[in-house]
Order: C-alpha cells, then structure tokens, then sequence
C-alpha cells in the first residue's frame, strides 16, 4: 500500500510503498479517508522534541475511514463501521491499525475532513476542561487561542459558562472566537484585569505576562509551548500572583480511554456545541505544503487530508 514516510534529508516526509498493517488482537484495520496534520507531527519529523524519526517511519495520528477488518478479539466496532480514531503512528497511509479503544463511531452527519481535525487536538482541549474543573463564572485567559486545540478550548470554556479572553495574533484570525463570545485581545498588555484561570501554551515571555495577571490563587494549566521558547519564572516577581498552582499537561494522561472521548467529542461536534475549524483541505499529496504552512500559521485552525 502507499504511505507517507519519513526521511532522513530536508524534504521530511515522501510516498513509499510500504507493508499491509499486522494489526495485533485488540487493533482494528481502518481503510483511511481523511487524516488530519498538527504542529507537533512537523515538530517530531524535524528533530525538535530531541530524536530524529527513523527513515521509513509512518507518521500520524488523526484518522477518519471504515473498519477495513474488525479486531480479532471482538472489541470495537464492526468491518463497515465509519469511525474516528487517534492512531499511534501510521495514520498517513491508505490503511492503518489502531487499538479499539482509541475508535469511535463517527456519524454521516459530521464530514470526514472536519472529523479528521478532533482527535489530538479534541482529546487535548476536552481533558484541559476537564482539569480545569468547574469554570462557570470563572474569568479565563488563553494564550495561541486561533490553534487546532485553542478554538476548541475557548468554545467548550465559554460552553461551560465562563468568561474567556483569548490572546490571538491578530483580530481577524480572532473573529471567529469573537463571534462565539470571546472577548479577543492581541497582545496581554491590552488587559488590566486579572483572571482565575490562565491557560498558556506559546512559552517564553508570552508565560511571564500571562503569569501576572493571574488573580492570587489562581491556577496556570501549561499545555504548550509552541514558540520553542523556554519559560523564565522569577521567584521574587511572582509575589503578585502567590500562591498560584502551575500544572504540567500532558493531553494523554486520562482517566477515560481515547475512545470514550472521542465518542464524546462527535457527540459535541454534531449537537453544534463545537465547531471544528478547518482552515485548509487538500489532497494527501500536498501533506509537506499544508505541514510547513501549518507551522508557519498560515493555517487557522486545522488542516486535513484526503486519500482518493
């Protein structure tokens, strides 16, 4: 079958011809219609989290299709079955192997490449509402709000009944959010006002002026940091904002499998609760454009692909 791999030279991902899936007990095989692409996926085949990928590796994890073949064991859904799922790899192919309790069923209703979009960016924005706790009446500051896990964020926070202010680069790529209820800002300094709950993910000094806005108290849920700048916290300067709680993210820790989330966040998408953006679709043979332009923020929201 054909797939998109890792390379060892700057073009970062090219097709090959690879291998049918040999999918273990508990895996299902999905015949791939959409895949979605994230800035970490570019992140991982570029050597930034550390390790360069082995040539030949497959890379993705946002899927939609059908059940090619049913697990072997009986879990999940049936051959036919149109599903979402969040793939340990290998979802840049025609075919993929996933556990069954990273599926879920996906409606007609919701489209392919807008369903492709919610996996890893969904799971993260669902479980960092879900740490956050009880936000109604909570004032909320987010910082990379107009990203694939942002947007998702600020519809559910506002869902749930707080006051969201989201930082964006510009107006306009904010609109949407403003539309929703967001009050948009473009850069901290603009607010004089302090906020129960700050949910940070660019880094570096965008941190720091987050920081000390946080109301004494307060609680920093850090999920990112996609300005590749290191965060700087001076003992003496957080003064202000003590004490405060600093929580590391990590979107995989959870008490509810991909799949009870997944199932959840179709059930948010097709009662409109959600909206998932999808700021680019193109063929799969585009993926390196859409992934280049995707870290470049040329890209609002999310971007999908389609297989033929």
């Amino acid at each position: 079958m054909k797939a998109l791999t890792a390379t060892a030279d700057d073009r970062v991902i090219t097709f090959a011809e690879v291998a049918e899936p040999a999918p273990a007990a508990g895996q299902a095989v999905i015949a791939v219609d959409a895949f979605s692409v994230n800035r970490g996926d570019f992140f991982a085949l570029t050597g930034v989290y550390g390790t360069d990928p082995e040539p030949g590796h497959i890379p993705g994890q946002d899927v939609t299709g059908r059940i090619l073949q049913a697990a072997a064991d009986g879990s999940g859904p049936a051959a036919g079955t149109r599903v979402i799922a969040h793939a340990a790899g290998g979802g840049w192919a025609e075919r993929v192997a996933v556990t069954t309790d990273a599926i879920a069923e996906l409606p007609e209703g919701l489209p392919a490449t807008a369903a492709a979009t919610l996996p890893l960016a969904g799971l993260t924005a669902l479980r960092l509402i879900r740490r956050a706790g009880d936000l109604n009446g909570k004032r909320l500051l987010i910082t990379g709000a107009t990203g694939g896990v942002g947007h998702l964020v600020v519809e559910l926070a506002l869902a749930t009944g707080a006051t969201v202010t989201a930082v964006t680069a510009t107006r306009e790529r904010g609109q949407r959010l403003a539309d929703f209820g967001a009050r948009i800002i473009t850069e901290i300094d603009e607010t004089a006002g302090q906020f129960d709950l700050i949910m940070e993910s660019v880094g570096g000094d965008t941190f720091t002026a987050a920081l000390a806005r946080l109301v004494p108290g307060g609680t920093v849920i850090w999920f990112g940091q996609a300005g590749r700048e290191p965060i700087r916290l001076d003992f003496f300067a957080l003064f202000g904002v003590t004490p405060f709680t600093l929580h590391h993210f990590p979107h995989w820790v959870s008490d509810r499998t991909d799949a009870e989330d997944l199932a959840e966040l179709v059930r948010l998408a097709a009662t409109g609760v959600i909206h998932p953006e999808l700021g680019r679709t193109a063929d799969w043979a585009e993926t390196a454009t859409v992934l280049t332009d995707l870290v470049g923020r040329r890209i609002r929201g999310n971007a999908a692909l389609t297989i033929a």
